[in-house]
């Protein structure tokens, strides 16, 4: 059993090249020419080209052991091909309660000026979620839960479970990144961006940093966060790329 100053290996690296293929049923990343599998035994494909370079480029970018913290992508694929078809519904509730629960319904009793930050911040899509996405979100003064319309929830349920797999897990993804499925929709829908989103998820953080500062602690996770978010708009971006794209890398 190792001491606690030893530090667990992943599998070593067993391939030499990487590509992406155009096979039956999608686009694989390919280990010296020969699909990569997930945890469960199944293919790594993906919907689109764009997508499997994405993971091709992190199984290409690693050493002589594989760390699979440093594949955020080909993890998330793993969930899509392994998990979600099993528990769409599940997923799809996730994203519900983030709905009923969303982060941007919830300004602060004060100062006034994060009130009027987050007015000006987080009003415009409140009004974009009713107005396209049709979820109307109550708004609510500090921590106290507040109840939103039973037609809420239940739509953001139906617009998820609308996606395929790979959508659906990256807005699962998403909501929890951004504590909002607002936020989520938004960047799925290319309304906004995936770091202009965390910026507005992180507006009260952002906030309290500039009057007390940062250590270096509160660094690290927003660098961390960073990375996901820039992550899921690639995710999200690469689905949208032409499904038919040749597979060239």
């Amino acid at each position: 059993m190792p001491n606690s100053t030893q530090r667990s290996e992943g599998p070593r690296r067993f391939y030499r090249t990487v590509s992406v293929t155009d096979e039956e049923g999608g686009f694989a990343v390919a280990l010296d020419g020969r699909v990569a599998k997930t945890p469960r035994g199944a293919r790594l494909l993906a919907p689109t080209a764009d997508l499997a370079r994405l993971m091709a480029t992190e199984w290409d970018a690693q050493g002589e052991t594989l760390d699979f913290a440093r594949m955020p992508a080909t993890r998330l694929a793993f969930t899509a091909i392994d998990r979600t078809a099993e528990v769409r519904e599940a997923v799809a509730g996730e994203i519900a309660r983030f709905a009923e629960a969303d982060l941007l319904c919830y300004f602060a009793e004060g100062p006034a000026s994060l009130i009027a930050r987050q007015e000006t911040a987080w009003g415009p899509w409140l009004a974009w979620a009713e107005r396209t996405l049709g979820l109307v979100l109550i708004r609510a003064r500090g921590v106290h839960h507040q109840t939103q319309p039973p037609e809420t929830p239940a739509r953001a349920k139906a617009l998820a479970l609308s996606l395929d797999d790979f959508a659906l897990t990256g807005l699962a993804f998403a909501s929890a990144l951004y504590g909002s499925a607002v936020l989520a929709f938004a960047v799925l829908r290319g309304a906004l961006s995936s770091e202009a989103a965390l910026d507005l998820s992180r507006l009260d953080e952002a906030f309290q940093e500039a009057r007390w500062g940062v250590d270096a602690e509160a660094a690290a996770r927003t660098a961390l966060l960073q990375a996901e978010a820039r992550m899921i708009g690639a995710w999200f971006a690469a689905l949208k790329s032409p499904a038919a794209d040749q597979a060239t890398m």
